[in-house]
């Protein structure tokens, strides 16, 4: 039965292991230095979905401090963290589907395209570095699993902003349409981790 990664001695192992800290911490630090980078990328390019994107990464660096804080802990510990981090990417998903609603309200004008290109494969080569770093990971615990769905969600939503960043050349919809999927795929990734 040790091959069994699904008893809680492989996996407590899995969680405290040294390799698995140094990607967390590499983890958080890259998303807090994109959450500064998109916040202000976005509002100088007027884009929802680069705002929606920061919001992810400012999601993302806490979960992943959280991840650290309780990774040497039980069962419980890692269960209540698992459930924090789900309401948490929810939360910053509905502000997400919230912000598209006003957005789509207000009459605005096109996001500057280049500004959003140039962020979102920024954002996006960070987003890929740190899924391959989490990718062997993927499949332990409640914690590592929304580790894992937090990183691949956040290198799917910078591949739709930069289609969206290619069709706001006129429009402002592309943005608004990204951002709402960018929304919608936090809160199925929050309610799977949740459960």
């Amino acid at each position: 039965m040790a091959a069994d990664c699904c008893s809680s001695d492989c996996s407590t192992h899995t969680q405290t292991h040294p390799r698995y800290r140094k990607v967390l911490w590499a983890a958080l630090l890259v998303n807090t230095a994109m959450f500064a980078i998109e916040l202000f990328g976005g509002f100088h390019a007027g884009s929802a979905s680069l705002l929606a994107d920061a919001a992810d990464f400012l999601g993302d660096a806490a979960n992943h401090g959280l991840s650290l804080a309780v990774l040497a802990q039980g069962l419980l510990w890692r269960s209540r963290a698992a459930l924090v981090k789900g309401t948490t990417m929810g939360v910053f998903s509905v502000f997400v589907l919230g912000r598209i609603g006003w957005g789509g309200a207000v009459a605005g004008l096109p996001p500057e395209p280049s500004t959003m290109s140039m962020i979102a494969f920024l954002a996006l080569s960070a987003n890929l570095g740190v899924a391959v770093l989490l990718y062997a990971f993927r499949s332990g615990g409640a914690n590592m699993r929304s580790v894992w769905l937090c990183s691949r969600n956040d290198a799917i939503g910078n591949l739709l902003v930069l289609l969206a960043a290619w069709g706001v050349l006129q429009q402002v919809w592309p943005d608004l349409v990204v951002a709402g999927l960018m929304g919608t795929l936090g809160l199925t990734a929050a309610l799977s981790v949740v459960r």
